[in-house]
């Protein structure tokens, strides 16, 4: 069946979408953004200038007022008996500036001679100028106000001796603790006025401390208005400017970019047309002759290598598909020798009718760490392993098989399981160059009296149900994982199991079986599932196992191996074997 081809442009998509419409409406764009950044780089600095004159106007005639205050008038009574009544009243009545009651404390300083001459100078100052106020001040740290002294204005709006108002902390200190360098000054925004940028110059005592300011107010307003006037000027240069660099722009970039490009696609579609129809190679790009100097030319040398080097690639993919195929079937009977390690044939032990056991493995790759195995070591005793080897794939299913051996030719020999164990772990730690380790359980039954020995080496908590009960945990001693560490001396324990019995053994992918929101599934949800049927078979345990852990997983893959295993202990007076027939 031949391939479907892909849908072509029309007409009208390759003039809306050409190189040379793109690149006119990203010199468009890009021209507006330099613009933009252009027009912001010039108010700043259009502001930070102008600001600057102002600042340095107002700054001068607070110099000039202060040099002649200090010349005329001693200014240090005034301000010093201001401020000790300000200083002298409580919160609450400061709280009540601009009221009658709190100016008549200040009302008897307006007739002062020194308070008038003050005035005076600063009026002169202010109507010679266009700062917004000139007046006599004084901050105070522990109120963080600035008080005034003495203001020239004869409105409504004048501010009287000991009328105050809060001022930005930083700010004060900055006029309190000035060293004579540069300009002194403070911008802020009021609520009142808008934004104003306040000068000033201190008048200092005998000892060099500032007992009064001279500070002039300017607004800001003006900038603003110069910027706006700035900013409509500004666009209808740029406006201009830009559609005349954008239409240049893309003509340069048709014919130096657009125009390579296009010889470079077509000879692609070449080449296509050439492969469909099995015609012979043919040199499609080498004959371009590209000489741009620049990444199309680049471009069109790579597309050359390319078709001479596809010829090549065609023959080794033929060989990679081959080898790929060989490592998958050598993978897939590597997954069927795992299978064929572990127990898989049910009932294991059709004759025996005191236990009946069952037991999975759900690798997450083809091969897995994990492993379980059940064998009789003697007509009296029933071995059981669960176990969980580091990492995934191959490497764990090579190590997984190696200490299975170790595990069952040591548990032959009659050995605890602490002295299984113990044996195994310094085998391996004697020639583990890569590492690993394996965390494994194991119990040795003895089937006459129910007596389990078992011994834990790192693994998950195995899970009992007595006769009549539930199945819960057991919280059992863990020694250190096989093969981390040579001479661990392992812990033994006991359980006793009665008629009716039942042990479910696992490996971490049960209860770390996660889902796509990265919730686990848990020890309670698995405890959940075992006591929904606790009676049933061990095969059917599992099952239903399997199929809450899937429910709860939903479409997410598959984390870890999944492997568990079920045993029933009936004793060995029992009359049953329902158990061993519900597995045939």
């Amino acid at each position: 069946m031949p391939s479907k081809s892909i849908r072509e442009m029309n007409r009208f998509e390759r003039r809306h979408y050409a190189l040379g419409a793109r690149v006119f409406r990203s010199s468009i764009l890009s021209s507006i953004l330099l613009g933009v950044v252009s027009l912001m780089i010039g108010l700043g600095l259009y502001a930070v200038a102008l600001s600057g004159q102002y600042i340095t106007e107002a700054f001068t005639i607070t110099r000039s007022a202060q040099a002649i205050l200090s010349e005329v008038v001693d200014v240090q009574p005034l301000a010093g008996e201001v401020m000790e009544r300000y200083r002298g009243m409580s919160d609450a009545q400061r709280a009540q500036v601009y009221t009658d009651s709190y100016r008549a404390r200040f009302s008897d300083l307006d007739s002062r001679e020194d308070y008038t001459m003050a005035r005076s100078i600063l009026r002169d100052f202010f109507a010679s100028s266009d700062v917004y106020d000139v007046y006599l001040a004084m901050y105070d740290r522990e109120t963080s106000a600035m008080v005034y002294i003495a203001d020239p204005m004869d409105d409504d709006e004048a501010s009287l001796p000991g009328d105050w108002e809060s001022v930005n902390e930083e700010g004060m200190i900055k006029f309190l603790e000035w060293n004579g360098e540069g300009k002194l000054y403070d911008v802020g925004k009021t609520e009142l006025y808008g934004w104003l940028a306040t000068c000033g110059v201190p008048i200092r005592n005998a000892a060099g401390e500032p007992v009064a300011f001279v500070l002039a107010d300017i607004s800001l307003q003006n900038v603003a208005d110069g910027m706006k006037s700035f900013v409509l000027q500004y666009v209808v240069a740029m406006f201009l400017l830009v559609n005349l660099l954008s239409v240049l722009t893309a003509l340069h970039m048709e014919k130096k970019l657009a125009e390579p490009i296009n010889r470079i696609a077509q000879a692609a579609q070449n080449y296509l047309d050439d492969k469909k129809n099995g015609a012979a190679a043919a040199e499609h790009f080498s004959k371009l002759n590209i000489s741009t100097g620049d990444e199309i030319e680049n471009l069109a040398l790579i597309m050359a290598d390319m078709e001479s080097g596809l010829a090549e690639y065609e023959t080794q993919l033929t060989k990679v598909t081959a080898e790929k195929e060989r490592v998958g079937a050598e993978l897939a009977l590597a997954t069927r020798i795992q299978a064929d390690m572990l127990p898989n044939i049910y009932p294991a032990f059709p004759e025996r009718r005191e236990f009946d056991v069952y037991a999975s493995m759900d690798p997450a790759k083809e091969v897995g760490g994990d492993f379980y195995d059940f064998f009789l070591v003697d007509d009296d005793h029933l071995a059981i392993v669960m176990a969980d080897v580091s990492g995934k794939g191959v490497p764990a299913a090579l190590f997984m098989m190696m200490t299975k051996i170790m595990l069952q030719n040591q548990a032959m020999t009659g050995k605890s399981p602490k002295d299984v164990l113990t044996a195994v772990n310094d085998q391996i730690c004697r020639n583990n160059r890569e590492e690993m380790f394996v965390t494994v359980w194991l119990g040795i039954l003895e089937l006459s009296t129910g007596k389990l020995s078992a011994a834990n080496a790192g693994h998950e908590k195995p899970v009992l149900k007595t006769q009549d009960g539930a199945f819960e945990l057991v919280n059992d001693k863990h020694g250190f994982v096989i093969g981390g560490m040579e001479g661990v001396r392992y812990k033994e324990y006991e359980l006793q199991l009665s008629p009716g019995s039942a042990l479910f053994l696992y490996t971490d992918g049960v209860p770390e079986a996660t889902r796509a929101d990265n919730e686990l599934f848990g020890i309670e949800r698995m405890l959940d599932a075992l006591n929904e049927n606790k009676d049933a078979a061990p095969q059917q345990i599992l099952e239903s196992m399997t199929k809450s852990v899937q429910a709860f997983v939903g479409d997410a893959a598959q984390f870890d191996d999944l492997t568990m295993l079920c045993l029933h202990f009936y004793g060995s007076g029992s009359d049953a074997c329902a158990g061993n027939d519900t597995n045939a």
